[in-house]
């Protein structure tokens, strides 16, 4: 597989830029309207989980973007530069509870539309995967 790379500033102008570049990338390769909303959509939430819970919106600190295609699939890393999270503990959104607040469904939004969601043990770099054939999982 061949990985491009992106790397860009906590902020969102630079954001804004890089998602353009990597759907346009996901243009050139014919993917279904349907896979390419499900991938820009869980772009967009990976993009400023790093941005905001990741790096805090400190510009100084940078967000990675690594992304390439293998056959009909589509491969995403983003990668901040803060201290992480445990990925495996997470308070359940649909959970009465949590109904209400204003945070807490982008990793539910996430798995919903790509077909494989991974962290790395940190919980600073989340890997996404999405097939352009329908229902096919990794």
């Amino acid at each position: 597989m061949e990985w491009h790379e992106i790397t860009i500033a906590s902020n969102p102008d630079a954001r804004a830029e890089a998602e353009r570049i990597v759907m346009d990338a996901v243009g050139s390769r014919d993917f279904s309207e349907e896979a390419s909303f499900s991938i820009k959509l869980a772009m967009e939430e990976a993009v400023v989980n790093a941005m905001k819970h990741g790096n805090s919106f400190d510009e100084s600190k940078q967000v990675l973007l690594r992304y390439g295609f293998n056959g009909d699939s589509f491969h995403l890393v983003v990668r901040d530069e803060g201290r992480g999270f445990d990925h495996q503990h997470l308070p359940d959104p649909t959970d009465e509870d949590h109904l209400t607040l204003p945070y807490g469904r982008g990793i539910m939004l996430m798995r919903s539309y790509m077909d494989d969601v991974s962290y790395n043990d940190q919980g600073n770099e989340v890997t996404l995967v999405k097939f352009n054939s329908p229902g096919r999982k990794p």
